[in-house]
């Protein structure tokens, strides 16, 4: 089976993350394919690289990094929500004539089309965060 992810729950949401992360370890570690999480509204904020998690939680950031090191999935940041939350890679900090990209390591930005993509090439979509507050 084939799945695609969307998380929108900002890396605050810690349960939410280590709740995602665990289905796609377990999911990979049933065969199944993950090819692509793709991060939109607050989540792209987990791929901020200045951001640190209190001292007794794990870091969603991290975690995702994790993942993607050990079996090479791809973590998209929607470009539009992430600029609207201070994260840029050097292509968009020079746009915006910051002096530094703030994209974690392993995270790429990229638009709309490549969530949707993902979507129409998955038996399943699923979805993480994004409640009412």
């Amino acid at each position: 089976m084939r799945y695609a992810l969307l998380v929108l729950a900002p890396p605050q949401a810690s349960a939410v993350h280590r709740a995602a992360i665990a289905l796609c370890e377990a999911a990979i570690a049933a065969g199944h394919a993950l090819p692509r999480v793709f991060f939109s509204d607050a989540g792209t904020q987990v791929a901020l690289d200045s951001t640190v998690p209190p001292g007794d939680e794990p870091s969603a950031r991290e975690g995702w990094q994790a993942l993607a090191r050990n079996h090479g999935v791809e973590l998209i940041a929607c470009i539009g929500s992430a600029v609207r939350h201070g994260v840029l890679d050097a292509d968009e900090a020079a746009r915006f004539e910051r002096p530094a990209a703030t994209l974690a390591e392993g995270f790429t930005l990229g638009g709309l089309g490549l969530l949707v993509e993902a979507t129409a090439a998955a038996d399943r979509a699923l979805t993480f965060g994004g409640g009412a507050p």
